[in-house]
C-alpha cells in the first residue's frame, strides 16, 4: 500500500518541495550578501519522466543549481519578487501534496476500521 507509484511519487514531491522551501529561505536570507548566487531546486521533470517510463520515483533526487540570473552591483543575483512568488507557489504545491498523502492514509484508516 505504501510502496505504490503514487505514494512514492508523493514522498519524492514532499522532499523536493521541502528542499525548495529551504533554498528559497536561504536565498532571501542572503539577498544582501555580496556575491551570493541564488539556488534553484528542480525535480518535477525528472519525477514526471521516471513515472512515465515506469521507473521507481524513489530514484529521483532534487537537483540544486545556482541561478544564472544577472547580478546586482554587489554580485548577488537574488530577486526578492521572484523568490516571493516561488515561495507562494511552492507552499501551495506542498499543501496540495500533503492533502493527497493525507487522503491516501485516510483511505487506509477507513479500510482498517471496516475490516
Amino acid at each position: 500500500m505504501f510502496d505504490d507509484v503514487s505514494s512514492n511519487s508523493l514522498k519524492v514531491a514532499v522532499a523536493g518541495l521541502a528542499q525548495r522551501q529551504s533554498a528559497i529561505a536561504n536565498n532571501i536570507a542572503n539577498i544582501e550578501t555580496p556575491g551570493y548566487r541564488a539556488r534553484k531546486v528542480e525535480f518535477e521533470d525528472a519525477l514526471r519522466s521516471a513515472v512515465a517510463k515506469g521507473m521507481s520515483p524513489l530514484g529521483v533526487a532534487p537537483n540544486v543549481q545556482n541561478s544564472l540570473e544577472p547580478t546586482r552591483l554587489n554580485g548577488s543575483n537574488v530577486n526578492l519578487d521572484q523568490e516571493t512568488i516561488s515561495h507562494i507557489d511552492t507552499t501551495m504545491r506542498y499543501q496540495l501534496t500533503m492533502r493527497a498523502l493525507d487522503s491516501k492514509y485516510s483511505m487506509l484508516r477507513e479500510a482498517i476500521k471496516g475490516a
